[in-house]
């Protein structure tokens, strides 16, 4: 009997050991994970805007930790990166963009997600419906108004009557909104050449193939394209055709013009979101939300070097840079 009870001492002191490393070892803090498959200006504007709103909602330093991973470009990381967020436990993942997105959800069924910037979630297979999240992944779209950016176009510039498409064809985000573009080009007896790119390296090249062929350049909003936007820029002056973006992080890269995704907007609800979530929110009791005020910008530096004039209207109208 001695040596019953000894053991069960022994068992328990055991216990109380494993706990006291637990807990030593876990801070208590509330862990949010945010992944980017890469660095651009768009990326990292909504990555540093969900950052500040979480800590205005109360995530400051003290009470949450907030990590933060970058596949740098190489989406193979991208599973590992998962995996090893996973192990930390951590409370909410908040992938950036549809590709981490896709890979959060195939990587876990329980852990709350809260994607940032997917384009088409139904189609990505993330939802079953915008208002439909009956799994573990909700979040903020960043569809964009692909009629009303070729209308600013008209409006600005009349006489474009060929448009370059330039994209990556493997981002659904991009891919989705080029076909709403030639939809729109063959509905307004307007032309339209493509260049494809799959990664910065190629963009010189594809360009440089339609260049001279267009009056004017379309591209939503692409990673890929994003993060070479000098190289796309130059083009824009060097054939004096404009380019017309699908967010306001492109143009303020050297794109012309966008009625499309502000991405500060963008961020915040996210931010919102995952706050109602951490909170207790059902994901099923938050489906997906779409950006609420788009972005309207000009970049007068970019209209100035390849001549176009904009009016006066306009002018009051729109968000002016450069």
């Amino acid at each position: 009997m001695k040596r019953f009870i000894s053991l069960l001492l022994v068992i328990a002191l055991a216990a109380m050991a494993a706990l006291s490393m637990v807990s030593c070892g876990d801070s208590g803090k509330i862990k949010i994970a945010i992944v980017q498959p890469m660095d651009h200006t768009s990326l990292n504007q909504i990555r540093d805007k969900i950052i500040s709103t979480l800590e205005e909602l109360g995530y400051t330093s003290d009470k949450a930790e907030i990590i933060q991973k970058n596949a740098s470009n190489d989406a193979s990381l991208l599973p590992s990166i998962y995996d090893s967020l996973i192990s930390e436990n951590v409370d909410v993942i908040i992938p950036i963009g549809t590709g981490a997105a896709q890979v959060a959800a195939s990587k876990t069924d329980k852990i709350p997600i809260v994607f940032a910037a997917v384009s088409d979630p139904v189609v990505a297979g993330l939802v079953t419906s915008l208002d439909k999240t009956d799994k573990n992944i909700t979040g903020v779209s960043d569809s964009i108004d692909v009629e009303s950016i070729f209308a600013l176009a008209k409006e600005l510039t009349p006489n474009a009557k060929t448009f370059g498409l330039v994209y990556n064809a493997s981002e659904i985000n991009s891919s989705t909104k080029i076909e709403r573009a030639k939809e729109y080009c063959k509905a307004n007896g307007l032309s339209y050449k493509e260049a494809t790119v799959t990664s910065t390296a190629d963009m010189q090249q594809a360009i440089a193939a339609i260049a001279p062929d267009v009056d004017a350049f379309f591209t939503p909003d692409d990673n890929t394209v994003a993060s070479a936007m000098n190289v796309y820029a130059s083009f824009q002056k060097q054939y004096k055709a404009p380019i017309y973006c699908g967010a306001d992080s492109m143009v303020k890269d050297g794109g012309f013009a966008t009625y499309g995704i502000d991405y500060d907007v963008l961020a915040t609800q996210v931010a919102q979101m995952t706050d109602r979530i951490l909170k207790g929110g059902k994901i099923s009791d938050n489906p997906v939300e779409l950006v609420a005020n788009p972005a309207k910008l000009i970049n007068k530096t970019v209209a100035d070097d390849i001549g176009i004039k904009i009016s006066d209207n306009v002018l009051a109208e729109y968000t002016i840079i450069g």
